[in-house]
Parts: C-alpha cells; structure tokens; sequence
C-alpha cells in the first residue's frame, strides 16, 4: 500500500503545521515545569506536585497508540486535528482552574490530545519525505522543538513573575490555530476507506495497565501498594492476551519480535524517564532548595533546549554517512555523563546544573533523530504510523513512571517532620507564603526537598547509565528503505 498523498499537498505549508504542532507541546513540556512551584504556591497541595505532570503523561501514553492505529486505518490528518481541538481545550481550561483537582483534570485533557500531537507530525514526514530529506528535517523539527523550548522557561518565568502563571497555558492557542489551519488546507490524503474494528478492549485493558502502574509507583507505603501492583501485573497479562488474540491489535506485539523496535522503545522508555525527571523536578530544586525565582528556575533548563535542537540538526545530516547505531551510542554516552554528574553537581548552584541539561541535551538530540528514523525505516507504510505512536508511548510510560516514582520520595522526605504546618511545603514555593510561615520553616522545608530531590537524582542517574547499557546492544540497522511499497517523495506535491 503506497503512501496515500495527493500530488496537490504543499509540503512546505504542511511542514510549518506540523512544526507548529510540535512547538506547542515543547512548549507545553518547558513552561509548565518552569511554572509548576508557583502553581503548587498559590493553589496548594504539594502532595499532588507530580500528578499535575503525570496526568498529562498517564492519557497521552494511553492515547498515543490508539490514535497511531486510527492514524493508519483512516488517514494522519484528521486525527492530528482533533488532536489539536482537545488539546487546545484542556489548555484554555488548565489556564482557568482554581484547585490543583481541577488542575489535574484539565491537564489530563490536554494529554489526550497529545497523544495525537506527538506521533502525528513525526509520522505524516515519514510519509511525504524520503529518508534522506526525513532525517535532514528530523533536524529542523529538532531546531524547532529546542527554539520554542528556549523561549518557553524565559518567557514563562517572565509571565508567572509578572502576569500570572495561568497564561502560560494560554500562551498555546494561537500556535494551536495557526497549526490546525495550516494542516487542514495544505495536507490532502487518499485513504483507502477500511472497514476494520479499533482493539476497544485492548485500549481499556491498556488504560487501566497504565493507571494502575503509576498507583503502584507512586510511593505510598500500605496494603493498597501491594493491591495496585497485583492489579498491574494481572491487567497487563490480560492485556497481552487480548493482543494476541485481537484483529487489529492496538499495539502489534510482532514489532517488538524485531530487535531496532524492542530496544528503540526500551531506550527511549528509560531516557525518557530521566528527561520527564529533570524538567519537573530540576526547576523545583532551585526554586524549592536554592530559593531562586521562576525565571532562574527555567533558565536552569534552557541548555538542554539549546543543545538539543543543534545536536539534533547535525545528526540529521550525517545519519546517511554514520549510521543509526553510531548516533544511538554518542547520544546515550552523552546522556549517561550528565545524569551521573547530577546528583555531584546540583549543590554547586545554577551554572553547574546549565552544564548539566546543556550536555543531556546534546545526547537527546544526536540519539533521537536516529531512533525515531530507524523504527519508521524497519516497518511498512501501514504500519508506520503504530509504530512511532509504540516507541513514543513507551517514552511516555517512562516518563510518567519516573516522575510518579520520585514524586513520592520527595513526599515522602517531606513527612518525616510531623511537626510543619499544614501545607507549609506547598506555600514555602512562593514569596508570599514565605512571608507568612516564616525563616525557620522555610528552611526546615528546604532542607527536606534537598533530601528528597538529592534521592531523585540518583535515580536520574541509574537511568542515564541504563540507557547507555541497552545502546550498546543497538543493532546496526541498514539506511534502506523497507519492503513496502512507497510513494517517491515528489508524489507529495511540490513545496
């Protein structure tokens, strides 16, 4: 089945789409974390810290698959713009909440159209460009993902300082119109109509397989812990079992037979975790620890966002030359390097830790490019579209994971002192709860979140070191294309 693209879609148009979709959720991932302890000052409810991230996480891991198969049935562009629609939706609400609940909620919705947003453009490149161009603009996407991300912690700390932090989520619907226009006028697709069932089970038995794993690690030390990992442990074998058993299977257990998908994900699940874990948690160590402001706070991030997209870009034009295998092991070398120093260099202040996220970041982008290219490379059009949504959603679940994981140590270093008043951590994140539960508890609290953050490093840093362990192992994997049959690059349409 070739790629269904007419010869009339402007690739140039559909490209400025699909960068702008993507700059919402760079957006969406620097922002927020940059935001996030002044969100937790005002609204209170630090105990729920983490589960305004995974939230986002939890539904866009959960929809990522589901929206990649629906993608390959009926065609990328009109699940990409409802992606858009929904996601647009929880912003504008995200922006209005007044209770972390709600917080959370809204966040949850935006996630859900994340899961369309984040395959989607990767996916439809793959379609309308050969590999060549792909992995040339796998490098633009990568400029665009790490500009947006610059600006995003600056922007955003300027805007909670001086506006609100509720306009940080406003902030995405301008960019969320211009991407759904550009897209709706400029891509034009020729699917081939398929009467075939969408695996329902599967996608409930996924949800709940997903909810029950961040219950099960999110730290709560009782009787209930044991129940959420039996629950976890027997919804995914009933989740394996419907999927092999299942017509069109939600997430095809045959990719992961071939060796590039099985380790692309498992790489990307453990990377993805420390990378989710330094966006949220660094920004809430200077804040919460160092007493800096939300600016300092994102601009504690901004290198990885810098070095990210240049990585990224020279990556892509010399994969043909290098290999898959040979960017794959820089990149996770790299990364590896970073999540070590963290724990050492954290208490040496702000410059350090720019050190640090500059050089995670040089990894991310020089590996990501190659993982993402060589999945889409290995399998067919029909297929094409799963199988990123696959790797994605296992970077997703790892993020999700490791955030839930360290959130409830941090928690947990947080009720050691009994005698701290109630939600005193919470208003410690902003000056004017500061002021009023005074110098002593300030400290005392600052001196818990240094314990708590300094474990969760640690963990960072056994990520970093696994990664890089399962790179090793990354086969080499050829530049040709797959079996299928595809479309040229110029059967597209001209730019």
């Amino acid at each position: 089945m070739s790629a269904p693209h007419e010869r009339h879609t402007r690739r140039g148009l559909t490209l400025a789409g699909l960068v702008l979709a993507l700059a919402m959720a760079a957006l969406e991932a620097t922002v927020v974390a940059t935001a996030m302890p002044t969100v937790t000052g005002d609204l209170g409810g630090i105990q729920y810290y983490s589960w305004v991230t995974n939230a986002y996480l939890i539904t866009s891991a959960i929809t990522v698959p589901m929206f990649g198969k629906l993608a390959d049935l009926h065609g990328r562009k009109p699940v990409l713009l409802a992606g858009i629609a929904i996601f647009l939706l929880g912003s504008a609400a995200s922006g209005a909440a007044t209770s972390m609940p709600a917080l959370i909620a809204f966040r949850a919705i935006q996630g859900l159209g994340a899961g369309a947003m984040q395959p989607m453009p990767l996916t439809i490149i793959g379609d309308i460009y050969g590999i060549e161009e792909r992995s040339r603009l796998q490098g633009l996407f990568g400029a665009a993902w790490g500009f947006f991300g610059l600006v995003g912690p600056i922007i955003g700390g300027v805007i909670v300082e001086n506006v609100s932090w509720r306009w940080v989520f406003y902030m995405n619907l301008p960019f969320g119109v211009a991407a759904a226009a550009l897209v709706m006028t400029a891509l034009h697709e020729r699917v081939e109509k398929q009467k075939r069932r969408l695996d329902l089970v599967g996608a409930f038995l996924l949800a709940a397989f997903v909810t029950a794993l961040l219950l099960a690690s999110s730290g709560v030390h009782d009787a209930a812990e044991w129940a959420y990992v039996l629950a976890t442990v027997l919804l995914l074998g009933a989740f394996l079992f419907v999927e092999r058993r299942a017509e069109e299977p939600l997430l095809p257990l045959s990719l992961f037979t071939r060796r590039v998908i099985a380790l692309s994900s498992a790489i990307g699940a453990v990377i993805g975790g420390a990378m989710i874990a330094i966006l949220t948690y660094v920004p809430l160590y200077i804040q919460g620890v160092r007493g800096g402001t939300p600016t300092q706070a994102g601009s504690s991030i901004t290198p990885m966002l810098i070095t990210w997209p240049i990585a990224s870009t020279l990556s892509g034009r010399i994969l043909p030359r290098v290999g898959f295998r040979a960017l794959v092991r820089f990149g996770m070398g790299c990364t590896a390097v970073a999540a070590v120093a963290l724990p050492f260099v954290a208490e040496q202040g702000p410059l350090a830790l720019r050190v640090v996220t500059g050089i995670f970041g040089l990894g991310m982008g020089a590996a990501n490019t190659a993982l993402i290219i060589s999945v889409q490379t290995a399998v067919r059009w029909e297929q094409r579209g799963v199988a990123t949504a696959s790797t994605m959603f296992f970077r997703t679940i790892g993020g999700a994971v490791a955030v839930g994981v360290m959130g409830g140590v941090i928690v947990s270093a947080l009720a050691k002192d009994t005698s701290l008043p109630k939600d005193a951590a919470s208003r410690a994140l902003s000056r004017e709860g500061m002021s009023a539960i005074g110098p002593d508890v300030v400290q005392r609290i600052s001196g818990l979140l240094a314990e708590g953050l300094g474990t969760a490093f640690w963990m960072i840093a056994g990520l970093g070191v696994t990664a890089f362990v399962a790179a090793l192992f990354f086969p080499d994997v050829p530049l040709a294309k797959p079996a299928a049959k595809e479309a040229p690059a110029s059967s597209a349409g001209s730019s």
